[in-house]
């Protein structure tokens, strides 16, 4: 009785969070590019970049041949773009292509990379760029050495690098109406190593946003949690999902209607499954919501990444009429009630 009344205290404040309108999200979907990195003056990157990665990035020049730091760099983790961090190739898909740069043989997930014909200085090539700011890494040849055919040869004035932390990690992936909300609020978990939105639920290969917000797909809009279990609890990932949106709502969340909007748990192993059905039992009995929470689990099969400009969105357009009027408050209850949870 007193673990009940514990859970029941803790979530009642949350109760009155805004839900997403789905009027609002459509006209911000329609303009999502509007003030991220593609917009960014010349002046916002001479004042962020040195003139090396300047001439490089934004004027799409080239480093001289073994030059670059990252040519012979052989610690772990993932190589991010230079000008934006947006992550873009990991450590295992690096190879020594003897060319002088430094080369990989895939990208880190798909719709990272943007590919342009560029035919300048008397040549045909594949130029890429970094999806999230336009950024010139390089070029792109099919002379790889690996199964996949490919040398993505970058510039390592293109690039950062991130080390992979030495610690544990799982992967949660929850869906709770509008993933711009949830994933603003993960993302600010003492413990959360990543969350990226996307789609889970369905069979159709390769959703698209416009294919899930038909409502027809089987597909959920979702966020994909990568946590250290040290740091974060499941128990504790779970007790905020439930406090931060209604899952006592069939397949709608305040006026976005539909199967993508469903409340859902995507379990990937037992312990993810058992710890949700205890926790929902919990609740139920202590009837913490007015009504019966109709939150599914599901097996888990796929996670899709939404498309780039659905990533970041709160962190990339604050001010945004929909990030302040639906997003900020909701992150601003869940700062003041969840504070102790928060990365410092």
């Amino acid at each position: 009785m007193k673990k009940i009344l514990i859970i029941s205290t803790f979530l009642i404040p949350l109760l009155g969070f805004s839900s997403c309108s789905s009027n609002s999200r459509t006209e911000q979907t329609q303009s999502v590019n509007d003030s991220n990195y593609m917009d960014k003056s010349d002046s916002f990157w001479k004042s962020r970049l040195n003139d090396e990665q300047y001439y490089v990035l934004r004027e799409k020049g080239t480093e001289k041949p073994f030059t670059g730091k990252f040519l012979f760099h052989k610690d772990s983790g993932n190589y991010t773009c230079g000008a934006c961090g947006y992550a873009l190739f990991s450590s295992d898909r690096k190879f020594d292509a003897h060319c002088g740069w430094p080369s990989f043989d895939e990208e880190i997930s798909g719709g990272r990379i943007i590919q342009k014909r560029d035919r300048s200085h008397g040549m045909d090539r594949i130029e890429i760029m970094c999806a999230r700011c336009g950024g010139h890494l390089g070029h792109l040849f099919d002379d790889g050495p690996t199964s996949t055919g490919k040398r993505y040869c970058v510039n390592s004035l293109s690039l950062s690098f991130e080390p992979y932390k030495q610690m544990r990690s799982d992967t949660l992936v929850i869906g709770g109406g509008c993933f711009w909300c949830t994933e603003a609020i993960y993302e600010r978990l003492s413990g959360v190593q990543s969350v990226h939105s996307g789609y889970a639920g369905g069979s159709i290969p390769s959703p698209t946003y416009e294919i899930v917000s038909s409502g027809k797909s089987g597909y959920a809009e979702v966020i994909e949690v990568v946590f250290n279990p040290d740091s974060i609890s499941l128990y504790d990932l779970y007790k905020i999902f439930f406090s931060t949106h209604n899952p006592t709502t069939l397949n709608r969340q305040g006026a976005d209607v539909g199967t993508q909007y469903r409340s859902a748990i995507f379990y990937r192993n037992i312990e993810q499954k058992e710890t949700a059905s205890k926790i929902i039992k919990e609740l139920d009995s202590a009837e913490v919501f007015d009504s019966p929470i109709v939150t599914s689990l599901e097996e888990y099969t796929k996670f899709y990444p939404a498309e780039i400009s659905h990533q970041d969105y709160y962190k990339l357009n604050p001010d945004k009429g929909y990030c302040r009027a639906v997003i900020l408050p909701k992150v601003e209850k869940f700062e003041k009630v969840f504070k102790k949870y928060l990365k410092k």
